[in-house]
């Protein structure tokens, strides 16, 4: 008799079943929300007169509870033949499993010791996005290890070859930013006292030690990564792999150099893509503070100014938001069917600061609306991505007036070189006024662009750049999306994919910094003659190493002498990790890593990213290895404070996890505001943030809750609004496993022996089959959550379990059938099997907490397993079978629901096959049990021993249920044979429409995954059809009386 055993992870059900079930677990989740607020919240309390007072501090440990020690080596296995405490101490249960998980090697691939490839099981692959070494990880970083590892830990226990790879990112303008904020702060010194060497000296050191201390934040997160294949984007082989994409994009001509507007960030000194801007929108005048500034500097208004015309007395008159960049003009257009400006056509303007430039009136009908401001524009063609088109347009002289410091260089004029910007932006008007030019200024929606890092104001300025022609690359990718390789869930970020890819623009790579990988371009400059023009891509020599650079030069010098001057530029930070998940392993060299786990199996991250990274890897991806990076793209939410605001270090609201695992003071939170770079204004103002979030510090969860709770809010939403509260709410569930384990265990005496396979003795008390029917309810719950990433729902499903299950039921009704000797063995190894399977279902959310209570566990006779993380979520042969045995349960009362068949249902399974028919016989009595109104049950082999009158449903592709509906006075024969037909034709059309698409000529192309799904797909249609024409068959002959 097989044992009830959890349900597979691909368990189908109907789509209203899943609707209901989603709601089910959303209720509950936010139940289980205001349940762990509630209890840990507590901070009022009613006195004795009724009045509200202030919660008092956390109990002081006992004087006989001394502070945890670990005494366990590194690396060696926790000494387990201890008492367990008297209650959960997180500190205590999460010390040493992690150092002794990863030396005894469990985190590395388990491969098919015969092939060397993956298990026959399956394979499954996540590239851990590597974190910036800017700095500590934050909760953000928390959530991600939480969502990756879950399905990592998942994935392992059913059995398939995993890898994590773990790594870090460089982060070119963010960390070369926070150190140079670092050195100016502590010795009021910059990057250029240091000189590049010097400085980058100081980079690599910050690199190490905050490489080191997130290295020891992931680990007490619970990742099981494995640390032998640790990258770091800047090592050897990733900068190898950096060189060969730059240098065979370029021998492609996909790369390319060429002089065009950029986005310039003053403060950092760099050129920046769209991606890495933020927008302020002003709806009038607003005062914006602009790094470099002492004051704040207003947007919002537009400035009217007259220009003058050349050889009248006439005057033109423009608008503009930005009045210092009317010193860069070329131009001013008018749309050649205006009527107001017909004479002017040909004419010239005179500039007002600049007498030897002549300023050209041009006729242009895109960049002009007549309707608008007085129908003239001016035109900066250097300093404005629509003017620069125009200046494209027209052949206007382009003229850059911007240092890259922000002030004025000597293209402004004399009056105005030198000045800084906005300083030059008064000085301007001012000077308009004096020559009787100014019209006026008044208010003017607008919106601005600024650095994400620095805040400052960019500038469009004109610069010769290296850029990525990414349109062909962004084609590949779409159509092979759309071809069904890749999979983006949610759907909302499915549907920004395909927008941004088809409206992509080329890729500046381009960075003016000294801490990335150095552009391996070189300027070829000849002896003798003038110097090469560098926007021009011909006057570079491009190589991957100085030997083939020189080879090459030597070839374009032909005989002359000739210097190389490498390009100072680094690339962009993400034109590297756009390599990281075939990087890592090993690519361009095709090593064992790369011919065995690449392409991955899932790629998760955060939504805001989607563009800057992951459209990257697939677009580099395809193009250098011709696959798909990864199967699957997981867009996790955005972390808010409890507020919904965003984390910033000025609000005081960026938390570590590490406080959250092991608590701190509100003190120790002020400290480390310290450590940072935030000015002494900011700090003040976030740490009355601290005080009014955390006026008690943070309390101690630990890792377990942390996770659980990170993902319990994960639900497919874009945001989460983080309480802490919440999570201490986990912490006291953890507690609750513990104490439930320990009192269960006093149940599982010295002499027991557990069961050595998930059997069932046949004496199960009702109980006891109700508990193994909710464990075998919460798995495929679990697994089809997870399978369907849907986080919420899976933890929903292993804490009802547990709680309202497991602990408020079957514990306490085991408590008699444990003191009685006819039911003690049974009640004890249904106790047992709870506890092992209820333990593994938490253990890829609750790595720690499972280990160590799964340890006291006694093993199954011929059970070798060391750890938990290592055992089998499922046995298969018990969960196949009782599958079965549940699906036909399921299926009786969903098929006698239809029927308004409510007991004494006489009941027929039809089973083809001898393996279903053997099962479904030897489990008779427990489907009768579960499905309750069955009054008689039967296995027959042939559709003939089926009697007319029944209803049917399929269950499997060779088993089908049939109930006797003539038990229902109501029946009518007519209207269920019509039922059956038009259900019988709705069949057929799908029958129809999928044999179509197997039936296309490229359909070869289609992934095998599909392709299977789509043959799994059709037989089951097919056992339908057949059912169907059974039904109506027998209903058919019943009329006819035959």
């Amino acid at each position: 008799m097989s044992e009830p055993g959890p349900a597979p992870a691909d368990a189908s059900q109907s789509k209203a079943g899943a609707k209901k079930d989603a709601k089910k677990a959303e209720k509950l989740a936010k139940f289980n929300a205001k349940a762990a607020v509630k209890a840990a919240a507590a901070s009022t309390s009613e006195s004795k007169d009724g009045k509200k007072e202030k919660a008092a501090p956390a109990k002081a440990k006992k004087a006989d509870e001394p502070e945890f020690v670990n005494t366990t080596p590194a690396g060696e296995k926790k000494d387990m033949s201890q008492p367990m405490a008297n209650g959960y101490n997180p500190i205590a249960v999460e010390s040493a499993w992690y150092d002794w998980w990863d030396a005894q090697g469990y985190f590395k691939p388990e491969l098919n010791p015969e092939t060397g490839k993956a298990k026959d099981e399956g394979l499954f692959v996540i590239p851990a996005p590597p974190p910036n070494v800017t700095g500590s990880l934050h909760i953000g970083h928390g959530l991600t290890v939480a969502i990756q590892d879950t399905l990592v830990r998942w994935n392992r226990m059913l059995g398939k070859t995993t890898l994590f790879v773990p790594g870090f990112d460089h982060a070119g303008i963010s960390t070369q930013a926070v150190v140079e904020g670092r050195i100016w702060k502590l010795e009021g010194k910059t990057r250029h006292d240091y000189g590049r060497e010097a400085f980058l000296e100081k980079v690599w050191a910050w690199k190490d030690e905050y490489q080191a201390r997130i290295g020891k934040q992931l680990r007490r997160l619970g990742g099981s990564y494995d640390w032998s294949r640790a990258v770091f984007t800047m090592d050897e082989p990733r900068s190898k792999a950096v060189t060969e994409n730059f240098c065979k994009l370029y021998e492609e001509g996909i790369i390319f150099r060429a002089n065009r507007l950029v986005n310039w960030c003053v403060h950092l000194n760099t050129t920046l893509s769209n991606l890495e801007l933020d927008k302020i929108e002003c709806t009038g005048k607003k005062w914006v503070k602009v790094p470099g500034y002492e004051k704040p500097v207003m947007f919002g208004v537009i400035t009217s100014f007259a220009y003058p015309i050349e050889g009248s007395d006439e005057k033109i008159i423009i608008a503009t938001t930005r009045p210092e960049t009317m010193l860069g003009d070329t131009a001013v257009a008018v749309h050649p069917e205006d009527p107001r400006y017909k004479h002017l056509h040909g004419k010239f303007i005179k500039h007002p600061f600049i007498p030897d430039r002549k300023i050209p009136i041009i006729l242009d009908d895109i960049v002009v609306d007549m309707s608008f401001g007085t129908g003239a524009v001016k035109i900066t063609p250097a300093h404005d991505p629509n003017d620069y088109a125009c200046g494209v347009r027209n052949k206007l002289e382009f003229i850059n007036i911007l240092n890259d410091d922000g002030t004025l260089n000597e293209n402004a004029g004399e009056k105005f070189k030198g000045m800084k910007r906005f300083d030059a932006r008064g000085a301007v008007i001012e000077a308009l006024k004096e020559l009787g030019l100014f019209v006026e200024t008044k208010d003017n929606p607008m919106v601005i662009s600024i650095c994400t890092k620095s805040k400052d104001i960019i500038e469009p300025i004109l610069k010769p750049q290296w850029w990525v022609n990414s349109k062909p690359l962004a084609e590949e990718a779409l159509a092979r999306t759309r071809a069904g390789e890749l999979t983006i869930i949610p759907k909302t970020s499915e549907a920004e994919w395909y927008s941004w890819l088809g409206n992509i623009q080329d890729w500046c790579i381009s960075r003016q910094l000294w801490w990335g990988h150095r552009v391996p371009a070189y300027l070829l400059c000849i002896e003798g003659e003038p110097k090469p023009d560098s926007a021009d891509s011909k006057s570079w020599i491009v190589g991957r190493t100085m030997e083939e650079v020189t080879e090459r030069a030597d070839k374009v010098a032909a005989g002359r002498k000739y210097t190389l001057e490498q390009d100072e530029d680094v690339l962009d930070t993400w034109f590297s990790s756009a390599l990281w998940p075939f990087s890592i392993m090993g690519w361009p060299e095709k090593t064992p890593d790369y011919e065995t786990f690449y392409p991955c199996t899932v790629l998760e991250t955060g939504w805001d990213i989607l563009f800057f990274w992951v459209a990257r890897m697939v677009m580099l991806g395809l193009k250098l290895t011709d696959k798909m990076p990864f199967e699957e793209v997981i867009c996790h939410a955005m972390i808010r404070d409890a507020h919904g605001r965003k984390m910033s270090k000025s609000l005081g609201n960026v938390i570590d996890p590490v406080d959250v695992i092991e608590g701190t003071t509100l003190e120790k939170l002020h400290e480390q505001l310290l450590a940072g770079n935030l000015p002494p204004h900011e700090i003040e103002m976030a740490k009355k943030g601290q005080k009014a979030d955390f006026p008690r510090g943070i309390p101690q969860c630990g890792t377990d809750a942390l996770r659980f709770a990170l993902c319990a809010y994960s639900s497919g939403g874009r945001d989460i609004n983080l309480e802490i509260n919440r999570v201490e709410g986990y912490r006291k569930f953890c507690n609750k496993i513990w104490n439930a384990t320990k009192f269960a265990m006093l149940k599982l005496d010295n002499e027991f022996v557990p069961p050595a396979t998930l059997q069932l003795c046949g004496k199960e008390t009702l109980v006891e089959r109700w508990v193994y029917h909710k464990l075998n309810q919460a798995t495929t719950e679990l697994n089809k959550a997870l399978s369907e990433r849907n986080f919420m729902a899976a933890t929903s499903a292993a804490y009802s379990f547990w709680l309202y299950e497991l602990c408020d039921v079957y514990i306490e009704a085991a408590k008699p059938l444990t003191d009685n000797e006819a039911t003690r063995k049974s009640a004890q190894d249904t106790l047992y099997n709870c506890l092992d399977y209820g333990l593994k279902l938490l253990h890829p959310f609750m790595p720690f907490v499972t280990e160590e209570l799964w340890q006291r566990l006694p093993r199954r006779p011929g059970d070798s397993t060391p750890s938990i993380m290592l055992s089998n979520l499922v046995d298969q042969a018990a969960e196949d079978d009782f599958a079965l045995v549940f699906n036909a349960t399921r299926s009786i009362r969903s098929l006698a629901s239809q029927y308004n068949l409510q007991k004494d249902v006489d009941a027929y399974i039809r089973a083809s096959s001898d393996k279903e028919a053997n099962i479904l016989s030897s489990e008779l009595e427990t489907i009768k049990a579960l499905a309750k109104l069955v009054k008689s049950l039967k296995v027959v082999r042939n559709t003939q021993d089926v009697p007319a009158g029944c209803g049917s449903a399929v269950l499997t592709t060779d088993s089908s249920i049939h109930l006797d509906v003539l038990g229902n006075p109501d029946i009518d024969l007519d209207v269920e044979i019509k039922k059956a037909e038009e259900k019988l034709a709705a069949v057929n059309l799908n029958a129809d429409k999928l044999k179509k698409v197997q039936e296309k000529p490229d359909y070869e192309k289609t992934p095998v995954a599909v392709r299977e799904a789509n043959a799994e797909k059709l037989r089951l249609i097919e056992a339908e059809q057949a059912n169907l024409q059974l039904t109506r068959d027998l209903f058919t002959s019943l009329k006819s009386g035959k």
